[in-house]
């Protein structure tokens, strides 16, 4: 199966595939050579294919392995869709832009969508598994994860989607913190899957959500291990740039560029960026900076 997708201009297929970390996380893969998008995924039918999404003029180009019925098709193409924000508008960020040399080229490279998994479920797991830790960490614990309770491939590869709630929930805190590995993290993880698969909590409600930010950013919080930094970077999956993810390197970057190295606090992140408004969080998250690690 292929189809091509549109999107609002601007748009980058690369300047979406490079906006963070999504990208080294399994199920994604990503060919280099080809500039080819791997993501692994199970359909609500149970079949479980693999996208391959490419950018073209217009916005994205993707095949999906194996034959697939008008419903299946939709629910690619709006998975595929949510996935690079195809629809979204950043005009007033690229306003808010202009004069500042350091967000010079945001329009020009159509900086602004960040790579998102096809559920906000994923997306909530992946970013709860970022917390206290390193990224070769974040890895490791989403590789299990995935070995653990993803649905293999059609086909017999050893490629597998990312676990739904169903398939987490029916584990236990035990096996998710000894097994995949996922420490302290375990009874958040497994508390959500039981509450989104069994109805309690309309997680991907939040989606089309339009709630003012700051209740937005409560209902995020109440999620058990999703806290300030967890909650910025959620929101900014979801549009809204409010808030900035403050992190050790968020730390690290606004020290190097503004305090000469030396050590800065949280709210000196959020001063430097005080001004940006409901762009503080796109602002920060595509600065020019100066300090690359």
């Amino acid at each position: 199966m292929q189809l091509t997708l549109p999107a609002r201009s601007p748009f980058s297929f690369m300047s979406v595939v490079n906006s963070h970390g999504w990208l080294q996380l399994a199920p994604f893969e990503f060919d280099e050579v080809a500039s080819v998008l791997h993501y692994t995924d199970r359909l609500a039918s149970g079949h479980v294919l693999e996208y391959r999404v490419s950018g073209d003029s217009q916005g994205v180009q993707v095949t999906a392995t194996g034959r697939l019925n008008k419903a299946e098709q939709r629910e690619v193409a709006d998975k595929v869709a949510w996935m690079f924000g195809l629809d979204m508008d950043f005009s007033g960020f690229y306003a808010a832009s202009r004069g500042e040399p350091k967000l010079a080229k945001a329009r020009r490279l159509a900086h602004g969508r960040v790579l998102r998994s096809p559920t906000l479920f994923e997306d909530v797991i992946k970013t709860i598994l970022t917390t206290n830790t390193l990224w070769s960490a974040t890895k490791r614990m989403t590789g299990n994860l995935i070995r653990q309770y993803g649905a293999a491939l059609d086909g017999g590869s050893e490629k597998r989607a990312f676990p739904g709630p169903a398939s987490i929930a029916a584990g236990t805190p035990d096996v998710l913190r000894d097994t995949v590995r996922v420490g302290y993290r375990a009874s958040a993880i497994h508390d959500l899957a039981r509450r989104v698969a069994s109805g309690e909590y309309d997680l991907e409600s939040l989606k089309t959500s339009t709630l003012p930010t700051l209740e937005l950013r409560q209902e995020l919080m109440k999620i058990k291990g999703v806290g300030p930094y967890a909650a910025a970077n959620l929101l900014l999956i979801l549009g809204r740039s409010d808030f900035i993810p403050i992190d050790s390197w968020a730390l690290k970057l606004v020290s190097h560029e503004w305090y000469d190295g030396q050590p800065v606090t949280a709210r000196e992140v959020e001063k430097a960026f005080e001004s940006w408004g409901q762009y503080k969080g796109l602002a920060y998250w595509f600065w020019d900076w100066e300090y690359k690690g």
